[in-house]
């Protein structure tokens, strides 16, 4: 079955409840048992719960992936996922993750004595640069919001020998485009409220993985500490993966549009898209993924004013998150990377006039239009 297909049809209708085409949503926070001494399958919905369980056995199907737990949050993922690294240990990140990565690791990991070291380019990484106190590589790839690409494979390779794990943020492809666990990867994170669910409508995150060993922690990590995701929630999940293939599809097609126009005009400075730092990244970027994704962002030049730019735009909304219908723009340093300090924002790359599109299904003859009125408006 094809995954574009796989999508849609993962739920069996003859397996759900009346054979219901949609799996339907329990509500339910507890469940009665028959005994005292064995409890069934569904207790407690902070356990697991029906219609949770729907989406994540759907997920795994489309991940490839032996186990998926769905979270409250992205970060409730990210935050899981890293549950693993113990006091004393350390973790490898990029050096322009995501913010909200940046701060749990600085503050809560600081905290908890794990250490945390930001890697400028990870394609770099030796053997020798692991440390035994390294515990796990968290990659995101492509990164936020320089959309630099990470060798998957490679990475995972030298980090097994020092036994360290790899732990990926796929976010920003999903498995429609990018199979991280086939590159190698112990671990895949998401923020299920971009593309999966993408309406903008549901906070959600995704951990998937195939260890038997892993998966038990990960499912205690998310007992545990409480970061689940609602029955509604999950049921906004499974409705909007169905979609993912048209949307993912029509979003990447309007954005490789969106790249030339971008690339050609004299507003802009540069261009960030996967594959566009390097011909090496351009490489890896096509043997690890099969499209580049609808997220990019460019420097605005210095003869325009970016304030100006962002208010002239009328289809572009200012807001952060991404992978909604909905085509949106924003400022890295001052919205979604205001946690770094503004000395280390400069030192890797993230400029005050690095803007971040994150490209919907509109026409696209539309938001170029857009696009363009408004660097017209904001020239100096």
């Amino acid at each position: 079955m094809k995954l574009d297909t796989l999508i849609v049809k993962g739920i069996e209708a003859k397996n759900n409840p009346n054979k219901a085409v949609v799996p339907p949503v329990f509500l339910a926070s507890t469940f009665v048992q028959d005994d005292l001494e064995n409890f069934q399958e569904f207790a407690y919905s902070r356990g697991n719960n029906p219609t949770k369980k729907a989406f994540d056995d759907i997920f795994a199907k489309v991940e490839g992936s032996k186990y998926a737990f769905s979270f409250g949050s992205g970060m409730a993922a990210t935050a899981a996922a890293l549950s693993l690294i113990k006091t004393g240990q350390k973790v490898l990140l990029n050096s322009n993750v995501y913010g909200g990565t940046y701060r749990y690791v600085t503050t809560v990991f600081e905290s908890h004595g794990i250490k945390s070291e930001f890697i400028d380019d990870l394609n770099f990484l030796s053997e020798d640069d692991i440390s035994e106190d390294v515990a796990a590589i968290f990659i995101e790839t492509p990164s936020n919001p320089l959309l630099r690409v990470t060798d998957i494979a490679r990475i995972s390779k030298i980090a097994h020998k020092k036994g360290a794990l790899v732990i990926v943020d796929n976010t920003f492809l999903t498995p429609y485009y990018q199979k991280v666990l086939e590159h190698g990867a112990d671990i895949v994170v998401y923020s299920a409220t971009k593309y999966i669910g993408g309406h903008a409508d549901v906070i959600a995150g995704i951990v998937t993985l195939n260890d038997d060993a892993l998966a038990e922690k990960i499912k205690f990590a998310k007992n545990t500490l409480g970061g689940i995701i609602s029955p509604m929630d999950a049921y906004y999940l499974i409705r909007g993966l169905k979609t993912l293939s048209v949307r993912f599809d029509r979003q990447t097609q309007n954005t490789h549009k969106i790249i030339k126009f971008l690339e050609n005009n004299d507003a802009v400075s540069v261009v960030h898209f996967p594959g566009s730092y390097s011909e090496q990244e351009a490489k890896m970027q096509a043997a690890q993924a099969s499209d580049i994704g609808a997220l990019i962002s460019f420097e605005l030049d210095e003869k325009y004013d970016v304030n100006k730019f962002v208010k002239a735009l009328e289809i572009f909304d200012l807001a952060v998150s991404l992978g909604g219908v909905e085509s949106l723009i924003c400022r890295p340093a001052t919205m979604t990377h205001e946690a770094y300090p503004k000395e280390l924002l400069d030192k890797i790359g993230i400029k005050q006039n690095l803007l971040r599109l994150a490209i919907g299904i509109e026409n696209v003859d539309d938001l170029i239009a857009d696009l363009d009125q408004a660097f017209k408006k904001a020239k100096k």
